[in-house]
């Protein structure tokens, strides 16, 4: 045991400390789809974000310019299927994946 303790004690450490200091730090893979960022200027209200998506995370509600898409990230299964089908690229899905909330009211993009 003492042979295994001394290999790997003056190792680089594999695990990253939570919470992170230097969020540029952690290792996302290429092509990670985190939580959704919404452009309402560039939305002009076709609803195929809410037809294409799976578990009904996009609800469609009306204002003053019309059919406007409200995301909720705590049903999202982050597929990025809203985000290929709009054609106005009013929604991306960024990196960021701390998502913890003790409101859901807080886990809701407008």
């Amino acid at each position: 045991m003492f042979g295994e303790v001394s290999r790997h004690l003056l190792r680089k450490r594999a695990t990253i400390l939570y919470p992170f200091k230097e969020r540029e730090l952690v290792p996302l893979p290429k092509g990670y789809r985190g939580k959704i960022s919404f452009n309402r200027d560039l939305c002009v209200g076709c609803t195929l974000c809410a037809k294409d998506c799976p578990s009904n995370a996009c609800e469609i509600t009306k204002d003053e310019r019309g059919n406007r898409p409200v995301f909720h990230l705590d049903r999202c299964c982050f597929c990025g299927q809203c985000e290929e089908t709009c054609p106005r690229r009013a929604i991306t899905l960024t990196t960021e994946f701390e998502l913890a909330a003790y409101d859901r009211s807080a886990l809701v993009v407008r």
